[in-house]
This record gives structure tokens, C-alpha cells and sequence, in this order.
């Protein structure tokens, strides 16, 4: 990377770290701390919200599905959208207009109001520790793409500079700075890929005529995926839009439910079609530059020899001009660390709000607890980083976190809001039945009707185990 490029990203990496400093002196209360002071715009929780969910997680592990399969890796993102929608329907009337949410910080309060304490204390470890999961997937993520782009850089120091980065400005800045520097990294992202990165990418590569010569024809159809392969996204990526502690957090953030519904309609557009075709199409760009041999020299001379998910970065290093590669890097950061940042407080909100402060009994209003939400903010993080030092696949962790999380809450949440014989029983049995299922699956490597994913035959069981006992228990512990 040449010096200018190199000084561009670094002047980034600086103005995260002074929002950063500059939220810090302003968090008071647990209200700026979690959840911005509850009285943000649909603009910067919209961008906030696809920002958080697509992230670099997703830019990345898409621009590894289009290398992989071409166009058709967009309908990962078409879940997504289904998912905000049938959220701004169907669950933010919900919580917005039910005035016992108006001070509530987590998701699991949503099950303590529904359900019981109890509840929503194994509801807070779940997502805890999946969001802990999902913030190693983006400091993955990160190191993947400054490895692929800074020579010399080996993944696992470039996991370690993402991961110090992204837990520092998060540490010092609360929701309210995330919310703000995601509204900018994401314009910075959407900005970068549509004027600089597609662009030149597609002039480099040979334009229309090298694609079509390098790579079949189904890598260019929306076609080349299997119903077993869409059935998997639907099942995990459209329920943690009912059950993500960090889209609850921008519930309670927006000024009112007219606002929230505003945001997540906007979000649902950015992630299907704009940010779905741009990545996919990143990546297939990135698939016929391995197939013309343009990263021999980074040691990778054909296919084969690639990492799907270093492609994109891998093309972008190579096909753009001093200046522009600086750019796009701090792009692609921005999207990452906007992910990272965000699932970094949910996991910490679950923490301190539903955990320490059950026992404790904090007041949020107190300068304490926000520095004890920092302290905790800054354990989380060191830890996540850690489990993804031992990790490979950014899709792969990213997925399994969203899994672990759906097959125990999805069911449970809906019961909540929807049916009026939910029991506090039938929620715990749902959320443990569900996990141990799903992870159970997933980890004995069996095969499975239809080869469908484990979270399927999780979030069934999960259903049928929350009706039965729910049922069962209706007289002894209603909660309608």
C-alpha cells in the first residue's frame, strides 16, 4: 500500500477514535450509554440499522458467496429485507406502543415483562453470547481484508490491530457515537463501492467480455443456489430481526414508533438490492481477476489457490490507483467496525443491564454504571477477539452466532407478542430446547433430511416444545 493510501486510512482510523472521545465526554447515563438518548431520526437509525447488519461481516462473506457463486448470492440479502419489513409490521408497533418499554434498555426486558425474571435472565446469556460471537466475526472479517490489502501483514496481527480498534472507540463512545459514525461510514462505504471500487474493477477486469470468457454462465444467472441453501438463510437471518439485541436497542433509541417503522423500512432497501448486488458483484469480479491470474503475485496464481473471502480485498489492492485504495479500505473498515461496535454493546448491554444489574440493582442514571458498562464493554471485547483468533470463516462464525441465537429466542418472542397461552415454562423450555438442538445438530456433523441446515430442525423443536409445555403449564403460570 503506498504512503498516501496509508495515510488516508490512518487519518480514518484517528477521527474514530476523537467521536469516540468526544461521546465519552458526554455519556452520563445508561440512556446515552445504550440507547442515544431516545431521541434519534429514522435517517441515522435506518443507516445505523443496515449499517450494524450487513457490516463487513456480510460485505466480505458476500463478496466471498459471489466468488463462489456468482449473482445468486445475493438472495442472502433478500432475507434480510424480508426480515425488516416484516419487523416494522409486525414487532416495532409492539414495543413502541406499549409504554412499559419506554425506559428499557435489552431485549430480555422485553421477556421479563412478558415472561419472568427468570427468563429473561437465560434470554440475556443466549444473546450475550451470541453477539459476543458475532463481534469476533467482524474482527475477522476486519483482519481478513487489512491482510489481504497491506503487504507483509500476516492474519493473525491484523486480527489483533482490527480487534484493539474496534474495542477502544467502542469503550469510549456508547450507542449514541455508533449511531452517528455509522450514518458516515456508511455513506463513506456506499460512496466508495459505487463510484470507485465497482468501476475500476469492472474497466480492469476486462469489462463484460473477460467476465463472460472466464466464468460460466450460471455465475451470472439468479439461479446457481439451491432451495435447501435459501431455506437456511430465511430460518436464521430473518428472525434475529425479532430477537437482535442491537435492533432493539434502535427501537428504543428512535423518537417514536412512526420513526422506527421509517428506519427499518429504509434499511430493509439498502440491504436488498443495493448493498446485496454490489457485494455479490464485487466478488464475481474478484473470482474472473483469480481466473485471468492478476494475484499471482500475492501467492495466489489461480482459483485455487484463493481465499473466497480475501478475493474482494485482494482485487481492490490490486486494481486501484494510489489515493482510491486508501479510500476504499477505510470503506470497507467503516463497515466492519460498524457492525463490530454495535453487537459489542449489545453483548455488553445484555451483560450489565440483565445480569450484573439484577444483582446489584445499579441505577442507569448513575455516572457508575456507565463505567461499569465500559469496564464490561472492555472484557467482552478482549474475549471476542480471542475466540476469533481461533476461527477461519467470517461467514461461518457470523452464521453459527445468528443460529445459536434464533433457535432459542425466535420462538419464544413471537409467543410473547402473539399468543396469548404463552407460559414462562413453555419460554424456557422453547430457548433451551431449541439452542441444545440446533447446536447439538451442528456439531455431531449427521446428515439431515434434505442435507437442511440444523437451525431449521432447532427452531421446529423450539415450537412444538413451546406449545406443548405452554399448554400444559397455561393454568399454573399464565403470563396474559
Amino acid at each position: 500500500m503506498h504512503l498516501i493510501d496509508l495515510f488516508i486510512f490512518v487519518i480514518y482510523i484517528l477521527g474514530l477514535f476523537a467521536f469516540g472521545i468526544f461521546f465519552f465526554k458526554k455519556n452520563e447515563t445508561g440512556d446515552d450509554y445504550y440507547v442515544g438518548g431516545r431521541k434519534m431520526g429514522s435517517v441515522h437509525i435506518g443507516l445505523s440499522v443496515v449499517a450494524t447488519d450487513v457490516g463487513g461481516g456480510f460485505s466480505i462473506g458476500l463478496g466471498g458467496l459471489g466468488f463462489v457463486i456468482g449473482l445468486s448470492g445475493s438472495w442472502m440479502l433478500f432475507t434480510g429485507l424480508l426480515g425488516a419489513w416484516l419487523a416494522a409490521v409486525f414487532l416495532i408497533p409492539k414495543i413502541k406502543g406499549n409504554r412499559v418499554f419506554d425506559k428499557a434498555y435489552t431485549f430480555p426486558q422485553v421477556f421479563e415483562h412478558y415472561y419472568s425474571a427468570r427468563v429473561a435472565m437465560v434470554a440475556a446469556v443466549i444473546s450475550a453470547v451470541g453477539y459476543a460471537g458475532f463481534t469476533s466475526s467482524q474482527m475477522l472479517a476486519g483482519a481478513k481484508l487489512a491482510s489481504g490489502t497491506f503487504v507483509g501483514l500476516d492474519l493473525t496481527p491484523a486480527l489483533y490491530l482490527m480487534g484493539i480498534v474496534a474495542i477502544i472507540y467502542t469503550v469510549l463512545g456508547g450507542l449514541k457515537a455508533v449511531i452517528y459514525t455509522d450514518t458516515v461510514q456508511w455513506a463513506l462505504l456506499m460512496t466508495g463501492l459505487i463510484l470507485v471500487g465497482l468501476p475500476i474493477s469492472f474497466i480492469e477486469i476486462g469489462g463484460m467480455e473477460a467476465i463472460r470468457s472466464s466464468v460460466g454462465p450460471e455465475m451470472l444467472s439468479l439461479t446457481n443456489i439451491s432451495w435447501q441453501d435459501l431455506v437456511y438463510w430465511a430460518v436464521t437471518i430473518i428472525p434475529i430481526w425479532f430477537v437482535g439485541m442491537t435492533l432493539y436497542q434502535r427501537i428504543y433509541a428512535c423518537h417514536d414508533e412512526k420513526t422506527a417503522k421509517k428506519a427499518w423500512y429504509l434499511a430493509g432497501v439498502f440491504e436488498w438490492p443495493i448493498m446485496a448486488f454490489l457485494g455479490v458483484t464485487l466478488g464475481l469480479f474478484a473470482r474472473v481477476a483469480a481466473e485471468q491470474g492478476m494475484f499471482a503475485y500475492l501467492g495466489a496464481p489461480d482459483v485455487m489457490e484463493t481465499d473466497p473471502e480475501t478475493g474482494l480485498p485482494m482485487l481492490l489492492r490490486t486494481v486501484l490507483p494510489v489515493g482510491f485504495l486508501g479510500i476504499m479500505m477505510a470503506a470497507y473498515f467503516s463497515a466492519i467496525l460498524s457492525t463490530a461496535d454495535s453487537c459489542l454493546m449489545a453483548s455488553s448491554g445484555n451483560v450489565v443491564t440483565d445480569i450484573i444489574g439484577k444483582f446489584t440493582g445499579f441505577d442507569p442514571n448513575e455516572k457508575r454504571f456507565v463505567r461499569i458498562s465500559q469496564f464490561v464493554t472492555l472484557i467482552i471485547g478482549v474475549l471476542a477477539l480471542l475466540l476469533a483468533a481461533s476461527m477461519e470463516n467470517v461467514l461461518d462464525l457470523m452464521l453459527d452466532s445468528y443460529a445459536f441465537m434464533v433457535s432459542g429466542l425466535f420462538v419464544p418472542v413471537i409467543g410473547a407478542l402473539y399468543w396469548k397461552k404463552s407460559t414462562p415454562s413453555g419460554a424456557m423450555t422453547a430457548m433451551i430446547v431449541g439452542g441444545v438442538t440446533t447446536l447439538t445438530l451442528r456439531y455431531l456433523s449427521i446428515g439431515l433430511p434434505y442435507n437442511l441446515d440444523p437451525n431449521v430442525f432447532g427452531i421446529t423443536a423450539s415450537a412444538i416444545s413451546f406449545i406443548a409445555v405452554s399448554l400444559m403449564t397455561q393454568k399454573r403460570d399464565r403470563i396474559h
